[in-house]
Formats: C-alpha cells, sequence, structure tokens
C-alpha cells in the first residue's frame, strides 16, 4: 500500500515493469509515475517499449513481472474491461470500431443501456450524442455507418468511445495521426478541459509540436527501459530526441540533386477530373523526381492517389505513362509491368498489411510471380529477395515467421513499403508514409526515397508534415477544394509558402502582410 500523502501521491505509478515476446525485449524494469490533472507525454522510437507499457496499464497483456499502484492500492488488471471498470481507458492507434455498426452501436458497445432485458436506443443515441460533443465532433450523426465515416472522422468516433467509458486515467496513443488539423484543434480543446476537470492523461505521439502544446510533463523511452522524465519545455527538441534515439540527432534530409530538366516525363496527368473532389489537374513527374502533394488535409490530395491508382471509378482526363495515354480501371492495371505504379496506402494496419499473417506472407505475397514458376513456389529464390528486402529497409523483427502484427508501427511501415520495392516500381505514390512513425525511422525513409529517385523512380509524395515537403520534395504542388492551386519550385519551397498556398492566399501578398506585422 502507498502511503504517500493525498496531495502528493500520484494516481498511478508502475514499477518494475518487464515483459518480453518468446527472445524480444518489451520492457525491462520500467517505470511511470502519473499524476491526476496533468498531461503527461510518453516519448520514444517505435520499437522502445511504449505501446507494451500502455497495454499492461490498460489490461491487454499481463507484464512478467512488476506492480501497478492506482491510488494507492496495487492493482492487477487481467482485462481491457478490468481496467476500464477501474477507470483507466485506451483510445489505441488501431482503431477499435466495427464498420458495419452505426455510430451509436460503437460507442455503448461494450455497456449499451437497456430496458426490459432490451437495449434502449434512445437512451444509447442519448449518451452517444453526449460523448460525441464531449470529444467536440456534435457534427457526426449518432445513427451513421462507421463504414461510410472517412478515417479523421472514425478516429473522433474513437475518442467519443473512450469518454462515453468516463475514465480517470485517459489514454491517448497517436490519437491525432489520423485527423484534419480542424479536428486536432478541437482534441486539444478537449484535453485540455479534461485536465482542468481532473482527469489524468497520457499522450503518445511523434510530433513534437503537439507535445510542446499540451504536456506538462514526459517520459522518454528507449530499449523497453525508462531513460527520463522531465517536466515539459525544459529540453530543446534536439535534446529529446538525442534521449530518444540514444545518439546525436541531425535533423537533415538527404541533399537534393539538381534537376533534370531535359529528362522526359514518366507520369503525366491531363485534366484529371473525379466527381466534385478533383478538378482538372496538371502536373508531370520525371525520372528522379519527388513531387509533393501539399494542402490542408481533405484538399484531394488523397483522391488524386487512387485515381493515379486505378481505385476510382468516374474519372475523366487523360493519365499518360512514358508519353502514352493509358487507362487505369484498377490497381492491378497500374501495377502491372508495363506502367510499375505502386501506392503505399495511408492506413498501414487496413490497407497495407494482413496483420495476423507473418511477415514471410506479407512481402511474399506482393512479388508471388517473381518468386514462382508454373504455381510452385522457389523456397530459397524467395528466401533470398526477402533477406534483401529486410536488410535494405533494415527491418527489426525477431524473424520472417512472426505475426507482422506483433512488430513496431515503424517496421510495419517498412514490410508495407519493402512488399512493393520487390516490384520494382518506377512510380511511387506515398500517402502520408511517415504518419504515426518515430524520428529514426522517418529518417530512413526519406534516404530510401531520394535513393530511389536517384534510381530513376518518379516520386508522387503526399504529407501533412510541411518540414517533410520542405526537405524532401524538388517541387510541390499545393491542392485547395481538389484543384492544384500553386507550384512550389526548389528554393519556394518555405513553409510560409506552403501556409499562404494551402489557404488559398497569394504568396507575395501574404509575405507583405508578415512583415508589415513584424
Amino acid at each position: 500500500m502507498d502511503t504517500a500523502p493525498e496531495e502528493t501521491r500520484p494516481l498511478l505509478h508502475m514499477q518494475g515493469i518487464s515483459k518480453r515476446y518468446g527472445g524480444v525485449r518489451a520492457l525491462e524494469d520500467a517505470e511511470l509515475v502519473v499524476h491526476a490533472g496533468r498531461i503527461h507525454a510518453i516519448l520514444g522510437e517505435n520499437g522502445a517499449g511504449k505501446s507494451t507499457l500502455i497495454k499492461v496499464m490498460s489490461g491487454v497483456v499481463a507484464p512478467d513481472q512488476g506492480r501497478i499502484v492506482l491510488d494507492g492500492a496495487e492493482v492487477t488488471f487481467d482485462s481491457p474491461a478490468a481496467a476500464n471498470k477501474a477507470g483507466v481507458v485506451c483510445i489505441f492507434q488501431e482503431l477499435s470500431l466495427i464498420p458495419e455498426l452505426s455510430v451509436a452501436d460503437n460507442i455503448m458497445i461494450s455497456d449499451p443501456p437497456t430496458r426490459f432485458g432490451m437495449i434502449d436506443r434512445r437512451a444509447q443515441r442519448r449518451i452517444a450524442v453526449e460523448a460525441l460533443a464531449r470529444a467536440g465532433a456534435s457534427d457526426i450523426h449518432p445513427s451513421a455507418l462507421v463504414k461510410d465515416l472517412p478515417l479523421s472522422r472514425r478516429q473522433m468516433v474513437e475518442i467519443a468511445k473512450a469518454l462515453a467509458r468516463k475514465p480517470r486515467i485517459l489514454i491517448l496513443d497517436e490519437a491525432t495521426s489520423a485527423l484534419t488539423a480542424a479536428d486536432v484543434s478541437k482534441v486539444f480543446d478537449v484535453l485540455k478541459r479534461l485536465r482542468s476537470e481532473g482527469l489524468a492523461l497520457l499522450y503518445i505521439s511523434h510530433r513534437m509540436h503537439e507535445i510542446a502544446e499540451l504536456a506538462d510533463d514526459c517520459t522518454v523511452f528507449r530499449n523497453g527501459q525508462k531513460i527520463a522524465t522531465y517536466k515539459a519545455g525544459t529540453k530543446s527538441d534536439n535534446e529529446v530526441i538525442e534521449l530518444m534515439i540514444g545518439r546525436e540527432y541531425q535533423n537533415v534530409f538527404p541533399p537534393k540533386p539538381a534537376p533534370n530538366a531535359a529528362a522526359k516525363p514518366i507520369l503525366e496527368c491531363r485534366g484529371l477530373t473525379w466527381t466534385d473532389r478533383l478538378t482538372d489537374i496538371n502536373f508531370t513527374v520525371r525520372p528522379g523526381e519527388v513531387v509533393g502533394l501539399g494542402g490542408l488535409d481533405g484538399q484531394g490530395q488523397r483522391e488524386l492517389l487512387l485515381a493515379l491508382f486505378g481505385v476510382l471509378r468516374g474519372c475523366t482526363g487523360q493519365i499518360v505513362i512514358d508519353g502514352e495515354p493509358v487507362r487505369l480501371a484498377s490497381p492491378a492495371q497500374a501495377s502491372s509491368g508495363k506502367v510499375g505504379m505502386a501506392l503505399i496506402p495511408e492506413d498501414r494496419k487496413t490497407e497495407g498489411l494482413m496483420l495476423p499473417m507473418t511477415v514471410r506472407e506479407n512481402l511474399a505475397f506482393a512479388a508471388m510471380d517473381k518468386v514462382s514458376k508454373h504455381g510452385i513456389i522457389d523456397r530459397q529464390a524467395e528466401d533470398r529477395l526477402l533477406d534483401e528486402m529486410v536488410k535494405l529497409l533494415a527491418i527489426k523483427t525477431a524473424g520472417l515467421e512472426i505475426p507482422v502484427g506483433a512488430l513496431s508501427g515503424g517496421n510495419q511501415q517498412k514490410v508495407v513499403i519493402a512488399k512493393w520495392l520487390m516490384r520494382h516500381p518506377r512510380i511511387i505514390l506515398l500517402n502520408d508514409p511517415t504518419r504515426g512513425i518515430d524520428v529514426g525511422t522517418k529518417q530512413e525513409i526519406y534516404q530510401l526515397l531520394r535513393r530511389l529517385a536517384d534510381q530513376g523512380a518518379a516520386i508522387v509524395f503526399y504529407s501533412t508534415d510541411y518540414d517533410e515537403l520542405i526537405g524532401c520534395c524538388d517541387r510541390v504542388l499545393v491542392l485547395y477544394d481538389g484543384a492544384i492551386k500553386r507550384e512550389l519550385v526548389g528554393d519556394e519551397i518555405t513553409e510560409h509558402a506552403l501556409i499562404a498556398s494551402a489557404l488559398n492566399i497569394d504568396v507575395a501578398e501574404a509575405a507583405k502582410m508578415a512583415r508589415a506585422n513584424a
């Protein structure tokens, strides 16, 4: 029993927590102290132990050793339901919603209100409306089917679902990674209000600016151990990143080569239009170029990538490959040898991987035709190719036979990229590929993109991170309301120009106003 005074005693204290999965150490003698009425950020690279820590805290997995003290009493959670009952609720990065059910059904799925032994639909809807309003998402209709909502709105439903359980400790694992900028602002307001109401909030994010805005306390984990706990704002970003990765951090992107204006485009769009989401899209991409897609989230960037990859029906205009118009009616046609296109999807969990299947199966599935003949798989050729990919992308895994879902988020993303690279694509489309992964893995991906471009690939790169667009891209096409409003080239690609263009403000006029207000 903890005998610390009430005013100083932490709400939650995890002591000596260790957890292993086979030969892989996920946590080793880890410790965490959490106080009520504060936002506590958990920092670390993918694979540092953050996800395992919160899974132990929320009853998803049992620790091999250690103790959890909640409000002065030692507790053991043998299930998420037990943790929820004690007031510990987690919003995981992987959504737990059932797409075929309504928003209200999802919010109340674990404990629906009943009347005469039946679900009280009126009460359920009322509770759902209250939870959505508390989450800053009152515009979402409780009767809407989750499958009809975009990813960002589903994330808001997930937050409302957690708040409906009336938590004392709310854990958010990359809960803003799929949100639009407007939704992030609403969530921040909600979290600050919950803090003022006395809740303890654990916040996991790789977005340093979010940590700077929200956190009161920060704890850094590395290799399954707590490295440091400090008050927010007392360390620079570089100092924090060095704690996370265990070495000096240099925030540099690969150098950009001089553009080859004489090269003929591999990919060209001419007047590409789709419903009211894309309007008269015209651009080219040459071999060796990284062309970024900028603008506020939801301005047609994702639809453009899907249209290029043959996913959307009813597109008009032309897609031109190597100077010849082609009709891409399916992803199979887009990824065929003649076109050679690959799409790294937005949501690796649902669109990029088969989580219960092994690393081997996920990798080999995309390149089956390269390692088989007459329907018979050449296991030696397969092993050589898979080993090559694992080494090329530095995928950290205990072996090819473990479920890909057991890997950290960054390593899962590497598997998604690796399986497409095995097809040797000439045109690579990336939909926010570094969302929810750590700074070390991000740098590896930046290096890989530039290396692929140097080898002659044409890359179209959508990112919600302005630094990535500035550091990685040779040109940036800024979309607004489904149309390309501005093209920024070379030194024109600045944060100021990207923001002004995203808001459809004249860049020169915006700069003039900024100087006047300085």
